[in-house]
């Protein structure tokens, strides 16, 4: 498995990776306030709280500073279908680079409709690009979660972009696109989850079987896009009580979900899927695996810090 990289409370983002069975745990910046993190092969993003982004092309050896307008970013993104970087910041704005150029705002984004109504609750003065979500097929769309504002969609690159989705969740916390199965992508939300089928035009609620309604992270199984995940809480203050946090993981498959049992009742706070395995990080700092998509899991035994965000 490809190396994962895990952003904590404790301002540290930390590499796992894993030789011979036994996983190792290493920081590869520290007293940085990692909030956000992207990873294909060798190059990684990572959005901070108040320093812009910073950049590896050497899987977090080395690192360039990068500064944005708004120093508060809170999402970034890497497109594997053209290598295009996002980062997006609070207050909302959304800014790319391209082939290797400086990074330059998509400013379309601000004339969406409904900005004036954006706002998240805990601060409701303003509002963030929550989650970037490019196209792996399609380099030209991407979808954009505000929080709190709804799901935006452009499929020029981002020179338009349409408002909130039909049938979509306002509430965005993650989104996901399924790397084998063109058109689908999935949403995890404060109100819910939600999927599409058309490439994130049209949307539908998934929220059959699930007792808890506020959802927050998200994968999808690889090899088969009807099946994926999300983590949920009974609300914001239970999810995110940093190591006091609780909540619980669910399955999407045939049609409804299905609760997973975690050791512990920590709140799985990052979920990643990828070579046969998921992984949850637990809002405790434990990263948990499972081979047998999350029927039983083992703890890897590396303990990072109560974890905000990972990427593999």
């Amino acid at each position: 498995m490809a190396p994962i990289f895990v952003c904590t409370r404790e301002e540290r983002l930390v590499r796992l990776e894993r030789t011979d069975g036994e996983w190792k745990a290493k920081p590869v910046l520290e007293a940085v306030a990692a909030q956000c993190v992207a990873v294909i092969g060798r190059r990684v993003i990572v959005g901070t709280r108040d320093r812009g982004v910073l950049l590896s092309g050497d899987r977090g050896d080395s690192w360039e500073q990068v500064a944005l307008p708004e120093p508060r970013v809170f999402s970034v993104a890497i497109s594997r279908a053209d290598g295009a970087l996002y980062a997006g910041t609070e207050p909302s704005r959304l800014f790319v680079a391209r082939d290797g150029g400086s990074f330059t705002e998509l400013d379309a984004l601000q004339a969406i409709p409904s900005r004036g109504s954006w706002s998240f609750p805990p601060r409701p003065w303003t509002h963030h690009v929550r989650w970037i979500a490019p196209d792996p097929h399609r380099a030209e769309r991407l979808v954009v979660g505000i929080e709190l504002g709804g799901l935006m969609y452009t499929d020029d690159g981002g020179c338009t972009f349409s408002d909130h989705r039909p049938g979509a969740k306002r509430d965005v916390h993650t989104l996901a696109w399924h790397l084998r199965s063109e058109g689908r992508v999935y949403e995890a939300a404060g109100d819910g989850a939600a999927s599409s089928r058309d490439g994130g035009v049209s949307w539908e609620a998934a929220d059959a079987g699930r007792d808890l309604r506020y959802c927050w992270a998200l994968a999808v199984d690889p090899g088969d896009p009807e099946r994926w995940y999300v983590s949920a809480a009974s609300g914001p203050g239970a999810a995110h009580s940093a190591g006091r946090a609780r909540g619980r993981l669910y399955r999407w498959s045939s049609g409804a979900w299905s609760r997973l049992a975690l050791p512990g009742e920590a709140m799985p706070y990052a979920l990643a899927a990828g070579d046969g395995e998921l992984l949850a990080g637990m809002a405790d700092g434990r990263v948990l695996q499972s081979a047998d998509r999350g029927d039983s899991w083992a703890d890897t035994g590396v303990q990072t810090g109560s974890i905000l965000a990972m990427a593999i």
